[in-house]
C-alpha cells in the first residue's frame, strides 16, 4: 500500500449536537413519521456498512502482508461506527424503531465484505466504492429534504455525507476500478443497496 491510502477526507468524530434540535420538539404528524423513516434507514445503512468492513477485515487481518489495507479498512470502519452510534442513540430515544431486516443486513453485510475481500484487495475497494457512492447520494438527498424543512438534523447528515464521500475517494485511489468485473460488481452491489434502502425505510 502506498501514500494514496491517505486520500480519503474522513473527519475525526465530532459531537452531534444538531441531531437533538428537532427531537426536543416532539412534533406530531407527517414530519415525525418521515423523520422516523430517515432514522430507521440510516441506522440500517450504517449497521450494514460496519458489517461490510468487519467482513473485509476478517479476511485481511489473517494475512500479514495485507496489514496496510486492513489498517485502512479499520479507519473507515471507525468512521461508520461513529455514524452508527449517532443513530443508535436516536433509536434508543424512541424516535424510530429499527428495521425488521436488521438480522439479514447483519449477515449479508458481513458476507459481502468477506466475499469481496476473498476476491482480492481491489475487489474489496470496488465494494467500498460502490456502497459508499449509494450512501453518499442517499445522504445528499436527505440533507436537502431536511434543510428545506428547517431541521437541524440536516447538519449531521451533511457531515456524514462528506465522510462517505471521503471513503469512496479513498477506495477509488486504491484501485477500485481495476477490480476484475468492476462494472458488473458495481451495478449488482448498488442495486442491492438501493433495494435495502427502500425496504429499511418502510419496514
Amino acid at each position: 500500500m502506498t501514500d494514496k491510502h491517505q486520500t480519503g477526507r474522513t473527519q475525526a468524530p465530532r459531537a452531534v449536537d444538531a441531531a437533538s434540535g428537532f427531537f426536543g420538539r416532539h412534533r406530531p404528524g407527517p414530519n415525525a413519521k418521515r423523520l422516523a423513516e430517515m432514522i430507521r434507514v440510516d441506522h440500517a445503512g450504517e449497521y450494514g456498512a460496519v458489517q461490510i468492513y468487519r467482513g473485509q477485515r476478517a479476511v485481511f487481518d489473517a494475512l500479514p502482508a495485507k496489514k496496510g489495507v486492513s489498517d485502512l479498512l479499520k479507519h473507515m470502519e471507525e468512521g461508520e461506527a461513529h455514524h452508527l452510534a449517532t443513530f443508535d442513540r436516536l433509536v434508543a430515544e424512541g424516535r424510530a424503531r429499527p428495521t425488521i431486516f436488521a438480522p439479514i443486513w447483519n449477515a449479508a453485510g458481513f458476507a459481502l465484505g468477506a466475499g469481496t475481500a476473498l476476491m482480492g484487495e481491489k475487489a474489496a475497494m470496488a465494494c467500498t466504492s460502490a456502497v459508499e457512492e449509494v450512501i453518499e447520494q442517499h445522504y445528499a438527498a436527505q440533507a436537502e429534504e431536511l434543510e428545506a424543512a428547517g431541521e437541524p438534523l440536516a447538519e449531521t447528515v451533511r457531515r456524514f455525507r462528506d465522510d462517505e464521500l471521503g471513503h469512496k475517494e479513498t477506495a477509488e485511489a486504491n484501485g477500485a476500478a481495476e477490480a476484475p468485473g468492476y462494472g458488473v460488481m458495481r451495478a449488482v452491489i448498488q442495486a442491492g443497496c438501493r433495494a435495502a434502502i427502500r425496504l429499511s425505510e418502510k419496514f
